[in-house]
């Protein structure tokens, strides 16, 4: 699984592979949070779960995304560890991180998920999700 991130002008975009489709979300999760801070400082203390439904994999990944950005917000967290598994249209997901703290070196604040270059495709056997996210 690896996740990036590059910046275009006033937005990020960002971009998940795994091999699997719950993988690349993942990963995908995992660059955005990698633009707000250095995920390795992150301590996976506290966990919160969230789910969603969803038919389209491509609304998936900007819900899934979009979630755990308004989560990280609510509760004034950053998160280090995803986990994701999807049943049919129905997704369940684990976030796990803390509360911002100081010695975590802030770097963007991401806003939310947009449709912006929104993609999800599997090539061969690697799943691939983009999209860009405001900041």
């Amino acid at each position: 699984m690896n996740s990036s991130y590059f910046e275009h002008d006033a937005d990020i975009g960002i971009i998940g592979r795994g091999e699997t489709l719950e993988q690349s979300f993942e990963a995908a999760a995992m660059a955005v949070f990698a633009s707000m801070t250095k995920l390795e400082c992150v301590q996976p203390n506290d966990e919160i779960t969230v789910e969603f439904e969803e038919t389209d994999l491509e609304l998936a990944l900007v819900t899934w995304l979009n979630i755990i950005i308004a989560k990280a917000r609510e509760f004034g967290m950053v998160f280090s560890r995803f986990y994701l598994q999807r049943d049919h249209d129905r997704w369940h997901g684990k976030i796990l991180g803390e509360k911002w703290r100081d010695g975590l070196e802030r770097g963007v604040e991401v806003k939310g998920a947009t449709l912006t270059m929104l993609s999800v495709k599997q090539t061969g056997a690697i799943w691939e999700s983009r999209c860009v996210v405001d900041v």
